[in-house]
């Protein structure tokens, strides 16, 4: 019995051990599934207040419940986003130069890149009041950045009102190709559409809209002749009265403009060396542009483009129309000039094309251009919802 005792009384020792073995076990995996569960409850905080610039507003009521204190009260506001430079960017695009294959591309970049396009459907009213300036000036100022506004409208002084002033950027083209495809585009539109210019223009009569443009430019009909073919100096100039009168202040304050508040001014007759500048000026926007541009569905919409029934005036028509923009081209070729000057500077070498109209074209000819109208007379008479994609002649 005694032995049975001895014997026995090891299994009861053995058999308590072996349950008390167990017991730091279960307790090891209840501490491990507390682990756990509070590593996925601080994970699934902190990608809220990742997704939401900032802790999620349960997290802050719990820390101001225990502790009387917030998140910001401990580490203030959050660190801002970094953004690039410029982050504010104008596009004021000129009628008939262009601007619908830069807006269309735009529209491919802001979804590509990030960024927020703004692009007004107001093609009409490019002279503002006072009032109607520091009301738009304001609207733009209040885009997320970074941010590029699109509109056709003449230049806006931000500094003027104390707002911080964008950066500036545009197109302009050869003023007589312009004036010509303008002229055109109102009557006939182009490939898209036979009756998309009769909508533009419904109260154009039939003999204004097949009016010769010969007959135009010869006979002063106001829509050719000055200030209505004063057109792309307003853009630089600005909204001052004086900007819409052909004449030396306008011209030299629209260079200054340029100088001073554009960051790249191209021109359409040489639009992929435009849009490669635009790609190393502003890489957050434009990255990426000549490969769109060149790829074969963007070509095919282009087609659709081109102003149609367009005719080439005599040469006694340019010589006059010459006469009347002469602001008009002592412009473009600063404006080239300074183009091609930007284009060394970054050191890219491309064929330029020569001017469509140089100096010499002009010859010596008693030509009088007719006076200014007043400044409350409506001068523009185009609608410019839609710009040509391609360069024609």
């Amino acid at each position: 019995v005694l032995r049975t005792a001895i014997q026995t009384k090891p299994c009861r020792n053995s058999r308590k051990y072996s349950l008390l073995s167990v017991l730091p076990l279960r307790f090891s995996l209840r501490g491990y599934g507390f682990c756990m569960a509070t590593l996925f409850l601080f994970c699934f905080g902190s990608l809220f207040y990742q997704l939401n610039g900032g802790p999620p507003k349960i997290l802050l009521d719990i820390r101001q419940y225990l502790g009387g204190s917030t998140y910001l009260d401990d580490h203030g506001q959050p660190a801002p986003r970094v953004l690039p430079f410029p982050s504010q960017v104008i596009y004021n695009r000129v009628g008939k130069c262009g601007s619908r294959t830069v807006v269309i591309l735009l529209r491919l970049l802001a979804e590509k890149h990030q960024f927020n396009l703004v692009s007004s459907d107001i093609h009409n009213k490019t002279r503002l009041t006072k009032h109607e300036q520091v009301d738009l000036m304001k609207n733009i100022s209040s885009i997320p950045q970074p941010f590029l506004y699109t509109r056709h409208v003449h230049f806006l002084n931000f500094t003027r009102f104390k707002i911080e002033q964008p950066v500036y950027i545009n197109i302009i083209r050869d003023p007589i190709n312009r004036f010509l495809s303008n002229y055109f585009f109102r009557r006939f539109g182009d490939w898209r559409g036979e009756q998309n210019h009769l909508i533009r223009t419904p109260g154009m009569k039939d003999d204004e809209r097949y009016l010769d443009i010969n007959v135009c430019i010869l006979e002063n009909y106001p829509e050719c002749s000055n200030p209505r073919v004063f057109y792309i100096i307003p853009y630089f100039c600005g909204q001052h009265p004086q900007c819409r009168e052909p004449g030396v202040w306008a011209l030299e304050r629209a260079k200054q403009n340029v100088l001073e508040n554009y960051l790249l001014v191209g021109i359409l007759e040489e639009l992929e060396d435009v849009l490669l500048l635009l790609e190393r000026l502003l890489p957050h926007y434009f990255t990426g542009v000549l490969n769109i541009y060149k790829s074969p569905d963007y070509k095919k919409m282009g087609n659709m483009t081109g102003t149609v029934r367009k005719q080439t005036p005599t040469l006694e028509a340019l010589q006059v129309l010459y006469h009347r923009m002469r602001y008009e081209y002592e412009f473009y070729n600063f404006v080239r000039d300074q183009f091609h000057l930007t284009k060394k500077k970054i050191g890219l070498k491309s064929v330029s094309k020569p001017p469509a109209y140089s100096n010499d074209f002009l010859q010596q000819l008693a030509l009088r251009t007719p006076e200014p109208l007043d400044e409350d007379e409506e001068l523009e008479t185009d609608l410019e919802d839609a710009n040509s994609w391609l360069v024609h002649p």
